[in-house]
């Protein structure tokens, strides 16, 4: 039986584009971004697992910014460490507003809305994959496990989908606010 590869191989493997490595990869840490939200931070289950698939989505995106490949497990516990202080700071506002029974101004509500029409203007010009993933995970709010179920792939190539998803909608999203078109 073969010894699994170090954290600092692993992370090779991923900048590599191997899939197995980064299944792996979130397999190895899952439970531990899991137990910094559940049982350090107090939060919910839901609020766990949104946790999880920001911290795993931000991962992906920047793995190549890490300076230290050993470094792996202290920096996705520092990242899991933020994004649960940013839901529970998050959820004080929300809390707040409620409390205060503010409405939000009218400017900000149009701002809002124009900026969710462009991304829907956006996502239209994507391919169907991309739309079908992106609305399961944004606008359906389905975890990395349940999207794989239902599109019959592994729950860490749905994280890579999504981040590959992500940077063509940002590439359209910016040549539409730079006035070019793009595909």
């Amino acid at each position: 039986m073969q010894a699994p590869p170090s954290d600092s191989e692993l992370v090779a493997r991923c900048r590599a584009g191997d899939e197995d490595a980064w299944r792996e990869l979130v397999e190895r840490f899952s439970r531990y971004v899991y137990g910094i939200a559940m049982q350090a931070f107090r939060l919910s289950e839901a609020d766990a697992e949104d946790i999880f698939q920001e911290c795993f989505a931000r991962v992906y995106e920047n793995l190549d910014r890490l300076r230290d490949d050993a470094a792996v497990r202290p920096w996705i516990a520092q990242l899991t460490r933020r994004l649960c202080i940013d839901r529970i700071r998050a959820g004080s506002r929300e809390q707040l507003l409620e409390e205060g029974d503010e409405q939000a101004e009218p400017d900000a509500t149009l701002v809002r809305l124009d900026e969710a029409l462009s991304v829907h203007e956006a996502l239209a010009g994507l391919s169907g994959d991309c739309r079908e993933v992106l609305d399961r995970f944004f606008a359906r709010d389905e975890s990395y496990r349940t999207i794989g179920d239902a599109l019959q792939l592994p729950a860490g190539t749905i994280a890579s989908r999504i981040s590959r998803c992500l940077a063509k909608l940002r590439e359209v999203l910016e040549g539409k606010n730079s006035g070019g078109s793009a595909v």
